[in-house]
């Protein structure tokens, strides 16, 4: 008999997300192996509550127009599981007829991916379960990158540009230091993205601060300094995540999920005191935060297309293959012109691990990167994905969200 499917969305969202719901749904449709399709409304949180819509009714036109959408289409969620919610979980996919789970998030999601996949192996359970990798931060172990990193990286690369532009006609008179505070939980795969600025011959940020290199103040100020005597203005581009001498984030919040993760922030303000305290100049702080992972507008063509894939690929895995407890992992076969294809690697192995950047993307100075972290990410920047326009407003899907009926548990 054949067994249903579900996809949820988990964690931060990504510019392409839905470019993966989108991939993962229209190929379960499609599969021979699978009876109906259904999505979990914010995740895992979803199942539990039996918060589930059908998507095989859905009409095809709207499921096309998914990749195009921001945010999570379907909604997101951070929940940590308790055992008594895999119990709850089981209990619904045996009343459901699940015989897929497609899990689309960062490291966290990851982790509750391959718990499932082990609990339904231990109850013995008939469970296909696959990953399907998404981050901006970039920071997942086993696969060359994430979708969602090249299009958060073309945003921060673009507005870093723009913004050194307006700092360069106004520094005379005005500001003479601009600070853009980037996303990137532990690694600074993001900040050093602000490098692509100047690939075509214009300005670069003068500083690129990682987590991966502790922050040295003294050093910083008289980068800074150099940069002012120079040029007259400075641009910075800082990760969230910097870290001192110590180990310790620079700055965070006092709000903690339920997995552990502190929130971060205000490094910007951290940095913008430290150089007007010291240099006594004038200093400017922008915080993309949620637009840096959620501007569609600006996606990637490539991160775009390659979301799409991964969610192809990981319906393929299960149906074709039997594969489970996997996610879909990018290999990269060549810089230029860009080639990729994809293999599936152990779940276990990914959650609470961080992939940070390697010592030779890293610049001499540690305030910058090198030409090779350059030929990485380059490639993962190129196109720009379509968008659908309506009254110069872009537009969006509009799906009937149809829930199946709960069930006694």
């Amino acid at each position: 008999m054949k067994k249903n499917a579900i996809y949820g969305q988990s964690g931060g969202v990504t510019p392409v997300i839905n470019s993966s719901a989108a991939g993962t749904i229209r190929a379960a449709i499609s599969s021979d192996k699978i009876e109906r399709v259904y999505v979990s409304l914010n995740g895992i949180d979803g199942i539990l509550k039996q918060n589930i819509v059908d998507m095989t009714v859905e009409n095809p036109m709207e499921i096309e127009k998914i990749s195009y959408a921001p945010g999570a289409i379907f909604g997101s969620c951070r929940r940590k599981l308790t055992e008594e919610d895999y119990d709850k979980i089981f209990k619904i996919f045996s009343l459901n007829n699940i015989g897929y789970f497609y899990y689309n998030g960062g490291n966290d999601s990851m982790e509750t991916a391959h718990l499932i996949a082990k609990k339904a192996e231990k109850i013995g359970y008939d469970l296909k379960v696959i990953g399907i990798p998404k981050t901006v931060d970039n920071d997942l172990m086993k696969t060359d990158h994430c979708p969602g990193f090249g299009s958060a990286a073309k945003f921060t690369s673009i507005a870093m540009l723009e913004a050194t532009k307006d700092l360069k006609s106004m520094h005379t008179s005005s500001t003479q230091v601009f600070i853009l505070e980037s996303m990137g939980r532990h690694a600074g795969w993001l900040a050093a993205s602000g490098v692509l600025a100047g690939i075509n011959g214009e300005e670069i940020p003068e500083i690129i601060l990682m987590p991966e290199v502790p922050f040295d103040q003294d050093k910083f100020l008289q980068k800074v300094e150099y940069s002012l005597l120079d040029d007259g203005f400075c641009a910075i581009i800082a990760s969230e995540a910097l870290t001192g001498a110590d180990g310790k984030f620079i700055s965070t919040s006092d709000f903690v999920d339920e997995f552990g993760n502190v929130q971060l922030g205000k490094v910007g303000i951290y940095l913008e005191k430290l150089i007007k305290n010291n240099l006594g100049k004038k200093v400017h702080v922008s915080l993309p935060d949620y637009l840096q992972r959620s501007s569609r507008h600006i996606a990637s063509f490539v991160d775009w297309q390659e979301a799409s894939q991964v969610g192809t690929v990981a319906v393929i895995y299960s149906t074709e293959y039997g594969m489970t407890d996997k996610m879909v992992a990018i290999v990269r076969d060549n810089n230029d012109p860009y080639i990729s294809h994809f293999e599936p690697v152990e779940l276990e192995g990914i959650a609470g691990e961080t992939k940070i950047m390697p010592s030779e993307f890293i610049g001499e100075d540690n305030m910058s990167v090198s030409e090779k972290f350059i030929e990485y990410v380059r490639p993962l920047i190129k196109g720009e994905a379509p968008n659908l326009f309506l009254n110069g407003i872009p537009t969006y899907p509009k799906l009937k969200l149809k829930n199946i009926s709960k069930k006694e548990i």
